[in-house]
């Protein structure tokens, strides 16, 4: 639905934006082809909130967990403490305790007092907190509480996909419905869609993607920083050890069961839509983004997408929407490396591309006018885009072009984070969270500790501003915008970052009381996720969740997210019945309530982020099985003589290992000698044994490899590569090797190496060797593909960096775990032949 005018302020915050002049033709409800329904709802009379908001004791409907916060808000003019009870199912007291008197809360108006039951960890279902004899409603303490939450607001996503059909065996009975906008009848696209007049010639195939909201349109600035957010809570899971609760056929999405996690399967779809929005190379403006794609006029209410048979068009490039690829583009590069190297490539290219091409057009901006039929998404400041894009990219490639990029924008010494939380109109905060946590980052250590302090201080501000309210928002007063949820749940996402860069609980503590605004303990005492707790959102804006509109069509399924309080209230609904509201009570449960309760990508994704945060299991951390370390992992053994390599654990076992070290591929002329057997203890699992392996003198001029494998219960077993060095080898490479630490931090680090051809013909193709002399694991790489065996690796090129002329080079990096030395490889080897 067409947000429309909002302060400036808050436009930057969160709305989608659109001109003054469409408030009018909003009001009469013609424009949009309201429903009799929606229109006698606008005429009702004008009444300040009315609502019944239920029991004075506000709590998380959902509950809380056993390790976390468990607070309450209770709505009192009592100046002095109330006693409170915590009850089980059976009504059993199982803790008590006197409220905190904490005054009239700033946004609701509302006089409150505190409880704070966190001593109690004991679990079950059906608690209430009851005060002065009345009870909240029932929540459960489960260290499981998130589980279903975090895959109800992931499979949002897979339910808002354009261009497939939706399986109800995923998402639930009523849900499944035919692809949408495929260009088959009566829909015209997505396949092919052609641009609005004057913006381009010819069609471009867009299809796929998430429809943006309760609309179906599909945004780049929107869908951008959306993609970013499931990336990242994944980037975030997998440094916390915690990834593989979001891992393959953990979700609801049709891709489970191909080895690649399913959030990234998820982002993917719409990662694809952002691609075929780049212009092609061969057209005017190639590389930049076209804005968006929706229909010529607005789509009805209701309307299933397969229903649609509007004309759909492509509206102008523009820089921010060409700055959001670049950036969600590097992204993909950085994590899909590892589950398919081609896509990871696609997406760099596609990232490079766009950044040039938005240098080369730095003030494309999306006008405010263009709201025909889908939000204008208008944004004069992309300077923070600019920064966001860089910062991706050199978190992904390292390359210095990149590095200069961030160094010298103005917001990288600014404070990005706003009051109101970061949205797809201020991206700088997505640049400085990722310079503050992807690992290998190359900024100078004072830089980047000042980069991750701003992160902490912004997050006691949120802390600070929630403590000062009597509801624990991390939002002011002044911030209830349009997708005010949106905007609580990204400030929460920042507290959880603190809390992964520091440790300290209070963050964790909370991002996790946000969740309880969210899901209940607010003013209007309602969950604004459907499906979750006892008073919950199920209308929310949407064509065709629209049960509220049209009995056949169904609620939003769970896990759906509504905007929230929003005190522009931009919409006749909410206008007819809001008058007067106070900002954190100005919200509406009605599907004609646009501005305040619509649904859309940008805000479940941080939804979803807290979910998969909140959902981690915080025991003990697993102890992992000790790792076989061999070192060299690869070693050159004489043509009839010897060669040994040490052996050891990289950690003490639980019980006694024995290893064995057996060939496991290649040649048979290299064998081992001594060493085959060897045992560790817990007491002597660092000192290092001995593996004698031999080369047998044959009449060949090849240099032989063999494959050995060293393995043993208990412990994760280790390759070694063992290269007979022929009597008769091949004249050296005419090649130097440069290798170059850039960046190393306890456990890991990244390295650029440089490939200089120093022979007199170009070569066409190149594939470079060396092995690791310790346990060097490399876990990511750009502008090269990387295979590692045990010790040894092979760097490949992608093509268009193959040919090196005479003189020339060709450079790339990498970013590798370790837990022992980090010394250089000695000896390079290009196409087989060993660098002079």
């Amino acid at each position: 639905m067409p947000p429309v005018t909002t302060p400036a302020r808050a436009r930057r915050a969160g709305s989608r934006s659109a001109p003054a002049l469409l408030a009018a033709v909003l009001l009469a409800g013609a424009a949009l082809g309201a429903p009799p329904a929606l229109a006698a709802a606008a005429t009702t009379a004008a009444t300040a909130q009315a609502a019944d908001t239920g029991p004075a004791v506000r709590v998380n409907q959902l509950g809380y967990l056993p390790d976390g916060p468990k607070r309450a808000t209770v709505v009192s003019s009592a100046t002095t403490p109330l006693g409170w009870q915590l009850r089980d199912a059976a009504g059993q007291v199982a803790a008590t305790g006197s409220t905190v008197v904490h005054g009239a809360d700033p946004a609701s108006g509302d006089p409150t007092h505190l409880v704070d039951f966190s001593a109690y960890t004991g679990t079950g279902t059906g608690f209430t907190l009851v005060v002065n004899g009345q009870a909240g409603y029932p929540f459960d303490i489960s260290a499981g509480l998130y589980d279903g939450l975090r895959a109800d607001s992931l499979s949002f996503f897979y339910q808002q996909r354009s261009g497939i059909a939706i399986d109800p065996a995923l998402a639930g009975a009523g849900y499944g419905r035919p692809a949408g906008h495929l260009g088959v009848a009566p829909n015209q696209g997505d396949v092919a869609v052609p641009c609005q007049a004057g913006v381009c010639d010819g069609t471009q195939d867009v299809r796929g993607g998430w429809y943006d909201a309760g609309d179906q349109g599909k945004y780049v600035v929107n869908g951008g920083i959306a993609t970013w957010q499931l990336v990242n809570s994944f980037e975030r899971a997998a440094r916390a050890g915690t990834d593989a609760a979001l891992g393959d056929s953990t979700l609801r999405v049709p891709e489970r069961g191909n080895a690649v996690p399913d959030v990234l399967d998820e982002a993917r779809w719409e990662l694809e839509f952002l691609l075929r929005m780049q212009v092609p190379d061969g057209r005017p403006l190639a590389g930049t983004a076209f804005h968006k794609i929706h229909d010529a006029a607005w789509t009805d209410l209701p309307t299933r997408p397969e229903r649609d048979a509007q004309r759909r068009e492509l509206h102008r490039p523009s820089t921010a929407a060409t700055l959001n690829l670049a950036a969600t583009g590097a992204q993909c590069a950085r994590v899909y490396a590892r589950y398919d190297a081609a896509f990871a490539t696609r997406c760099l290219d596609s990232a490079r591309r766009a950044w040039t091409a938005a240098r080369a057009n730095p003030a494309m901006l999306a006008p405010a006018s263009d709201t025909t039929g889908g939000g204008a998404y208008d944004d004069a400041q992309v300077g923070d885009e600019f920064y966001w894009a860089a910062a991706e990219l050199y978190a992904t490639t390292g390359e210095a072009q990149y590095r200069d990029a961030v160094t010298g924008s103005a917001f990288h010494t600014a404070e990005v984070f706003a009051p109101g939380g970061f949205s797809w109109s201020d991206t700088a905060a997505l640049g400085r969270i990722t310079l503050a946590t992807v690992p290998g980052v190359g900024l100078p250590a004072a830089d980047l500790a000042r980069v991750r302090a701003s992160v902490t201080s912004a997050a006691d501000r949120y802390l600070a501003t929630a403590g000062s309210q009597g509801y624990a928002v991390p939002l002011p007063v002044d911030g209830y915008v349009w997708g005010s949820n949106g905007q609580v749940a990204d400030n929460a996402v920042v507290m959880a970052v603190a809390h992964e860069l520091t440790g300290q609980e209070r963050y964790r503590a909370g991002a996790l009381e946000t969740l309880d605004y969210l899901l209940g303990r607010n003013a209007l005492n309602r969950s604004y996720v459907t499906g979750y707790g006892e008073q919950a959102s199920a209308n929310q804006h949407h064509r065709f969740w629209a049960h509220q509109n049209d009995a056949s069509l169904p609620h939003p399924p769970a896990g759906s997210f509504a905007g929230g309080p929003n005190a522009g209230i931009q919409d006749p609904v909410a206008q007819a019945r809001l008058a007067g509201c106070k900002p954190a009570t100005c919200y509406l449960d009605d599907i004609g309530s646009y501005s305040t309760n619509e649904v859309a990508v940008n805000w479940n994704a941080p939804l979803a982020w807290l979910a998969a945060y909140a959902a981690e299991r915080h025991g003990p951390p697993a102890q992992p099985a000790p790792r076989i370390l061999v070192s060299p992992g690869t070693v050159g053994v004489p043509e009839g003589g010897t060669a040994a390599v040490r052996v050891r654990l990289s950690a003490a076992p639980a019980a006694n290992v024995g290893v064995t070290v057996a060939r496991a591929s290649g040649d048979p002329d290299v064998t081992v000698v001594a060493g085959s057997a060897l045992g560790f203890t817990p007491a002597d699992w660092s000192t290092e044994q001995s593996v004698t392996l031999a080369a047998a003198q044959d009449a060949d001029t090849a240099a032989g490899t063999a494959v050995f494998t060293l393995a043993g219960p208990g412990a994760d077993s280790a390759a070694l590569t063992a290269t007979e060095a022929d009597d008769d080898q091949p004249p050296p490479a005419a090649c130097q090797v440069a290798y170059h630490v850039d960046s190393a931090w306890a456990g890991g680090f990244t390295a650029t190496v440089t490939l200089r051809n120093t022979g007199p013909t170009a070569l066409q193709g190149w594939s470079l060797g060396w092995s690791f002399p310790a346990d060097q694991r490399i876990t990511n790489a750009w502008n090269a593909v990387l295979t590692q065996s045990g010790a040894g690796v092979t760097a490949k090129d992608l093509g268009w960096n193959g040919a090196v002329a005479p003189g020339g080079t060709a450079s790339f990096g990498f970013q590798a775990d370790r837990t022992g030395a980090n010394d250089a490889p000695v000896r390079f080897t290009l196409n087989g032949a060993v660098c002079a």
